[in-house]
């Protein structure tokens, strides 16, 4: 049930402070990637993994997450998910070789794993249906403004500092998290969930989504002809079906298939895998481009960011609202459109330009994310039963990490 009034802009607070933390450390590694590549002595596959590792932890189990949350306190998860990414922040920073990075950002992605789906369950918890448009929306907005602001973050302390500076902020935000967790968050449970969480689920998950990544990393090395390509894309193929029986046989599945039973869960989702696919893919090689071949410094790459991050973050909130007055169909029908647009607009810069260049497309790019992203959010949470919005959460969330990561 929806907590007391007084309480809901803590829970705001430490909910959006909280995924800031995964957000930004999602988003910040990109432009310091060159840089830690020369620094490292290392390669651009190498440079996959600190990304994938990341990643693909968190998106495997961030469904583990979502459930664990239901069942043994949003709360309490969501500081462990505090202390955990904390810690391993440090271990990246201070990280003297590639292996120490890519193993500190696999414990990242355990944090993460439980920050992001707990963030959305204590809204979802804490808010009451009428009002979680309004809220999910300044989450997303502000989720929006950290992660988008986490290029032009990124460039100027590794221009300045140093790129092991990405990682070391992150305890600055901690402080301010854990105070407001531990003094003002309420704690918020399912009582009938299980006991179990599902690891074989989740191992399961993980096995299969980094088989296919190593494929598709390999693929572009090796060929897909070559023997360990196409044996990685089939153990990847074999374990996530493996995935879906798993999921279908046990007693506490940390994907309840049941969930997709519902067409408008089902929908959000598979929309969401082919925005966050493409989105992913271009904010990927973007920052090689600009940098590498067109000369920008790590700082001027990562403004050319600002604006859809600028776009997305003012006008999340507004869009969250419209949702809860008119409904999210015709947001998640139009807002995709507007970001095709951006990204043709985008494609049509060719060779060397000007900052000013990539204005227009990212302005229309955030536009289009804007008008998708609080609605899309909004409609997995409300399409599912309060107890289970972290389990729910977690699946899409999972889906946009993946999705982003497949975009490349």
């Amino acid at each position: 049930s929806a907590c007391p009034s007084r309480d809901k802009n803590w829970v705001l607070a430490a909910a959006v402070l909280g995924s800031t933390m995964a957000f930004v450390d999602e988003s910040v590694v990109n432009v310091a990637l060159p840089t830690i590549e020369a620094d490292l002595g290392t390669t651009l596959a190498a440079m996959q993994w600190v990304i994938n590792a990341y990643t693909l932890c968190m998106s495997a189990l961030l469904l583990i997450g979502g459930a664990a949350a239901d069942r043994f306190g949003r709360r309490v998860l969501f500081l462990t998910g505090v202390i955990t990414f904390t810690l391993a922040s440090i271990a990246c920073g201070c990280a003297p070789d590639i292996a120490t990075l890519i193993a500190a950002r696999v414990v990242q992605g355990v944090g993460a794993a439980l920050l992001i789906p707990c963030s959305l369950a204590i809204i979802g918890a804490a808010f009451e249906e009428q009002e979680r448009g309004a809220a999910i929306g300044i989450w997303s907005g502000a989720s929006a403004l950290a992660a988008g602001a986490g290029p032009l973050l990124g460039g100027w302390l590794v221009d300045h500092l140093s790129w092991r500076a990405i990682f070391l902020i992150n305890p600055l935000i901690a402080i301010p998290t854990l105070w407001i967790a531990v003094r003002r968050l309420p704690e918020s449970a399912d009582p009938s969930a299980h006991a179990a969480l599902d690891w074989r689920g989740a191992a399961l998950a993980f096995g299969g989504l980094g088989s296919l990544v190593y494929g598709l990393i390999a693929a572009s090395r090796l060929g897909w002809g070559d023997v360990s390509v196409v044996g990685a894309l089939t153990a990847g193929a074999l374990l996530l079906l493996g995935l879906v029986l798993e999921e279908r046989r046990s007693a506490a599945p940390m994907m309840p298939l049941r969930l997709f039973g519902s067409r408008t869960f089902s929908g959000v989702n598979l929309l969401t895998l082919f925005l966050y696919g493409a989105l992913g893919g271009a904010f990927f090689l973007l920052p090689f481009l600009l940098i590498q071949a067109h000369g920008f410094s790590a700082t001027a790459a990562g403004a050319v960011y600002l604006p859809f991050t600028l776009v997305l973050a003012v006008l999340s909130r507004w869009s969250g609202g419209l949702a809860d007055r008119f409904g999210a169909r015709r947001p998640l029908i139009i807002g995709p459109l507007i970001a095709a647009g951006g990204f043709v607009l985008l494609a049509a810069v060719s060779g060397a330009r000007p900052y000013w260049a990539y204005l227009g497309p990212m302005i229309v790019l955030g536009f289009g994310m804007a008008v998708t992203v609080a609605p899309l959010t909004t409609t997995v949470i409300n399409s599912v039963k309060e107890r289970e919005t972290g389990v729910a959460s977690g699946i899409n969330k999972s889906q946009i990490r993946w999705s982003r990561r497949r975009g490349w």
